[in-house]
Parts: C-alpha cells; sequence; structure tokens
C-alpha cells in the first residue's frame, strides 16, 4: 500500500470505530471487523496493535469531545477488546490459510518432482535398455526379458526359443560405402524386424547383431518360423541415401524346454549355432546340435591345451620310413606328431593338428617338431648303411614366418645335423599361394642343402612354369593317386591312376626333381610305381609309423 492508501484505510476505520462508539444501540461487533481488516490490509504487527489500543482508548474519547464517563470508558474498552479478538482471529485464520496453503504447495512441488523424478527414471531407464541407432531395446533389456522368461512363475513347464541374426557381409557396405550409410541400413533391417516381428522381442545386441525372444514354443518349428520371416524381412532390398543396398543374414536358432537351462547357457548356444550359420555360407538359419557342440567344446579344450601340453612333454614323434623302390633301402623318414593326452590317451595328428593351425598354435608346435626331429636324427648312425635323412611338415603360418630360415639354421647349429639330412615338407597349396619373402627364405635354404618338398602333390593348383623356379627337390604324390592302383592293371579307373602318376614321375624328372609315392600299402602298389620309375614310396607296405629304434633295425627293405 502508499503512504496515501494507508492514510485513507485508517481515517475510515478511525470513522467506524468513532461512530460504533457513540451509535444506538452499541453494537461492539464492529471492532471484530475493523481488527479483521487491519490484518487482512498487513497493518500492524500483535506488538503495534496493542500500542495502537492503548493510543487509541486515551486520546479517541478526549478527541471526539466527549467526556470520559462509566457509559462512554466501558463502550470503548469493549470495542477495543472486540479489534484485538477480531484481529487476533483473523491473524489466526490467516495464519492457518497460509500454512495450509504452504502445505498445498509443498503437496504440488512434492508431486511434481515426484513426476519429475519418474520421468527422469523412465528416460534413464529406456537410455539403458533400449539402442540408441536402432531405438531396440539392447541387450541389457533382452537378458533381464530373457531371465524372466526362464525364472517367472509358472514357467516351469514352458518351452523358449532364441534366434540369433547377424547380417552378412555387412562390413563391405561400412568400408565401402561408409559408416553413415551402413547405420541407416541398420535402422531400416531394425524397422522391419520390428513390423514383421511384432509378437516377438526383438533387440539389437551391439553391430550388425540382433536377437529375437520367442517365448512359450510349442516346438522347434515354433522358432523356426520367426527365422524365416526375419530372413524374409532382411533380405527386402532398402534405399538408403540414393542406394539400394540387399543384404542377407545368417540366423542361429535355439528352441528348447526352460527346465534345466540359463540365459547363459541359451546364448552361447546360439552364438555357437550363428557361427555355424556363418560357416555354411550364411543367408540361412541353422539349428543348435548339441553334439556338434560338444565336439567344437572338445576341440576348444583340446587347443587350449597345447601350450600346457607342450610345457609338460606330452607330445613326442612317430617316424615313417621312406623307402628306395630301387633297392628298398630306407633313405629318410618323415616325422609325425604324437599327443600322449592324460584324459584322451593317444592322439593323432588329424586330432589337433587343424585346430593347432586355426589357432596359431602350429607355430610354437610346428618349431617344437622341427627341433626335436633334428635332435632324434643326429643320432641316427644305422650300421651298414647311410644315416636316413628325417622329413619335417611346415604348416603354412611357418612358410609365412619372417625367422623360418634362421630359425632352421639355429636347430640344426644346435643339434648338429647336416642340411643334408633335413627335408621340409610344404604342400602344395602352401607352397603357390607363398609371396615373394616366403619362397626366397625356402630358396635360401635349398642353398643351405635342406631339401624341400612339395607335399600331397596333385591335389592342389600348382602352375607347371611357377613350379619350374620354386627352390623344391621333391614331389610327394598324394595318396588318392596311388589309391587307385591297388585295382588290377586291366581295371580303367586303375590305369587311369597309373597314366597320371606316369605323367606327374616324368614332369617331376624333367624338372630334375625326385618322386615319393605316399599311401602305399600292397606290395602289387609298389610294382607298379616302380615299373613307371617312381623313385621312392612311402606307407604301410614299407612300415608303420613307429619310434626311431624301430626305424634303424630294419634299414632296407626288400626291393
Amino acid at each position: 500500500m502508499t503512504q496515501a492508501q494507508l492514510e485513507e484505510l485508517l481515517q475510515r476505520l478511525t470513522d467506524r470505530l468513532s461512530e460504533a462508539l457513540v451509535s444506538e444501540p452499541f453494537d461492539p461487533r464492529v471492532g471484530y471487523q475493523i481488527g479483521a481488516e487491519l490484518v487482512e490490509a498487513h497493518v500492524a504487527s500483535a506488538e503495534g496493535l496493542g500500542r495502537t489500543v492503548e493510543v487509541v482508548q486515551l486520546r479517541l474519547l478526549r478527541d471526539l469531545g466527549l467526556v470520559a464517563e462509566d457509559v462512554e470508558e466501558d463502550r470503548m474498552a469493549r470495542l477495543l477488546a472486540s479489534v484485538a479478538t477480531g484481529y487476533a482471529r483473523a491473524l489466526r485464520d490467516r495464519t492457518l490459510d497460509e500454512q495450509e496453503s504452504i502445505r498445498r504447495a509443498a503437496m504440488v512441488a512434492r508431486a511434481q518432482a515426484e513426476r519429475a523424478l519418474r520421468e527422469s527414471e523412465a528416460r534413464f531407464r529406456h537410455q539403458a535398455t533400449h539402442d540408441p541407432l536402432t531405438g531396440l531395446p539392447n541387450r541389457t533389456l533382452f537378458t533381464e526379458r530373457l531371465a524372466a522368461a526362464l525364472d517367472g512363475p509358472g514357467r516351469a513347464t514352458d518351452r523358449v526359443g532364441v534366434c540369433f541374426l547377424d547380417l552378412d557381409r555387412f562390413k563391405v557396405v561400412n568400408d565401402s560405402l561408409g559408416h553413415q550409410v551402413g547405420d541407416r541400413l541398420l535402422v531400416s533391417v531394425a524397422d522391419r524386424l520390428r513390423l514383421t516381428l511384432g509378437g516377438h522381442l526383438v533387440a539389437r545386441l551391439g553391430g550388425d547383431e540382433f536377437v529375437v525372444l520367442v517365448e512359450r514354443t510349442t516346438c522347434t518349428d515354433d522358432a523356426v518360423k520367426v527365422a524365416e520371416a526375419a530372413l524374409t524381412a532382411v533380405s527386402e532390398p532398402a534405399l538408403v541415401d540414393g542406394h539400394e543396398l540387399t543384404v542377407s543374414a545368417s540366423i542361429g536358432i535355439v528352441e528348447r524346454p526352460v527346465a534345466g537351462t540359463s540365459p547363459v547357457d541359451l546364448m552361447r548356444a546360439a552364438d555357437s549355432t550363428l557361427h555355424w550359420a556363418k560357416a555354411a555360407g550364411g543367408a540361412r538359419w541353422t539349428l543348435f546340435d548339441a553334439d556338434r557342440n560338444r565336439q567344437e567344446l572338445e576341440r576348444w579344450a583340446l587347443s587350449a591345451a597345447i601350450p600346457g601340453a607342450l610345457e609338460r612333454g606330452e607330445f613326442y614323434l612317430d617316424y615313417q620310413p621312406l623307402t628306395s623302390l630301387r633297392d628298398g633301402v630306407v633313405i629318410g623318414a618323415e616325422a609325425l606328431v604324437r599327443w600322449r593326452h592324460p584324459e584322451f590317451g593317444e592322439l593323432r595328428p588329424d586330432s589337433f593338428i587343424g585346430l593347432a593351425e586355426e589357432t596359431g598354435l602350429i607355430v610354437p608346435l610346428g618349431g617344437w617338431v622341427l627341433a626335436e626331429a633334428c635332435r632324434e636324427a643326429a643320432t641316427w648312425s644305422p650300421a651298414g648303411a647311410p644315416a636316413p635323412f628325417v622329413s619335417v611338415n611346415l604348416a603354412v603360418r611357418q612358410v609365412h614366418r619372417p625367422g623360418l630360415v634362421q630359425e632352421v639354421v639355429d636347430v640344426l647349429e644346435r643339434t648338429g645335423l647336416p642340411p643334408g639330412r633335413l627335408q621340409l615338407e610344404v604342400t602344395e597349396s602352401a607352397m603357390m599361394s607363398a609371396v615373394e619373402e616366403p619362397v626366397r627364405a625356402l630358396g635360401v635354404l635349398a642353398d643351405l642343402g635342406v631339401r624341400i618338398a612339395i607335399d600331397d602333390f596333385g591335389t592342389g593348383y600348382c602352375n607347371l612354369s611357377y613350379l619350374r623356379d620354386l627352390p623344391v627337390t621333391e614331389l610327394k604324390v598324394a595318396g588318392q593317386f596311388v589309391a587307385g592302383l591297388r585295382a588290377p592293371a586291366d581295371d580303367p579307373a586303375s590305369r587311369t591312376d597309373e597314366r597320371i602318376l606316369a605323367s606327374l614321375v616324368s614332369l617331376a624328372h624333367a624338372l630334375e626333381l625326385t618322386v615319393t609315392a605316399e599311401g602305399v600299402e600292397t606290395e602289387g602298389q609298389a610294382e607298379r610305381l616302380r615299373a613307371i620309375g617312381c623313385d621312392t614310396a612311402q606307407g604301410w607296405h614299407f612300415g608303420r609309423p613307429g619310434p626311431a629304434a624301430r626305424l634303424l633295425e630294419h634299414p632296407a627293405r626288400p626291393a
């Protein structure tokens, strides 16, 4: 209020108080109204009211020209009392109203804060459980839903399916058109999966991986139908930034009873099955196979155990003789690695060599074989015959290893084996795929006197003009050609194999190479190989793989 408004209010209230004091009949309730108006106008505090009452009581009657008789003083006292009472009641009511307003404001503020908190939590929850690119549920939400599908009430007798989907060759899109186009393609794929599989939870796990949860299945076919629908949806062409893109997908399917499984088991099985679909060429679905999975787990366990087995000395070498077809003398022996496994017993190379090559462990394992074969061969000194050479297989990774020459030289120096008594066998495909440096390395070893042989010759794609320039001393003809010689000589297929072998032998001799025939199991095969001019033979007819001591006991075989 302005000063003028305040003075006007006080004058008006004073006039009313004066009129009430002399009015007939006397009504003290006017004081209540005056007190209430003072509170309403916020013009007095409790202390100020007390001082005002005191001043009015001392001066109002005198200023009005009234004689302070008992009647007037009584009226004055009653009016002032009603003013104080009205003031007190109004102040109390206003305080209560203000408190109620404060309470209501606090309740509104609390409700707003709680609503804002819930909305914030919902936003954070959505961000934490959804993929920011596609808007699909992410791995966190999928895992929660999968756990609920397995452990929820009344689920013990249910079945559940998981379809793990990965786009085929999606990296090509990213690399050729850029990540922005790749991201938009992922959004397009996600939208199609969401629309096509609306009745199921579709989630993006990351990259180009998606997963579909198929709850309460009745059989495997329920999950298969979902996978087929997903493949159809993904394969539809998508127009992205002016590019018409068509992609395919691979899907691993796992469908099983809820009882006895867990989210981790399901996802691990789905992931393995997805890799099977990828390995089969993609653009397909594949069902989980428990037997296949068990075999792969065993293979993985074997590969993981190779480093420890090397340290514990679980590997050893057997040797198979390479016998001259001219005079039956054992001129060499191929080193064949064996694994004396503490759980699975004696393992042949076909059980673990492939695993070692896949994982890169073939490098340390092959290095051990090379060193051990040279160490043992250096001790061979059969009576009455020259010491045979030892033939060691080199894997592709070993051939491409930069330090191959130095490794071989170090082994020969350490073991004392002459270079001429070491033969390194390289597969035809490895030799033909070798770039300049590996070929140069083999050439350096050949110049040192190390024999270089091409193993399984005839099964690859050897360029004959290239073969002429390779540092090779021997060809080992693949056993499948020799196998045909077990049939009678007048058999058409057998005659064809014999002509092929004769051509290979003639080619090798033209290149000044010797020829070893692998897989010779009968005397008839040996005779026919001898007749076409083959130099050396290897196979059960001449000796099975065994310890070096057995090899040295009979250095010669009947020709």
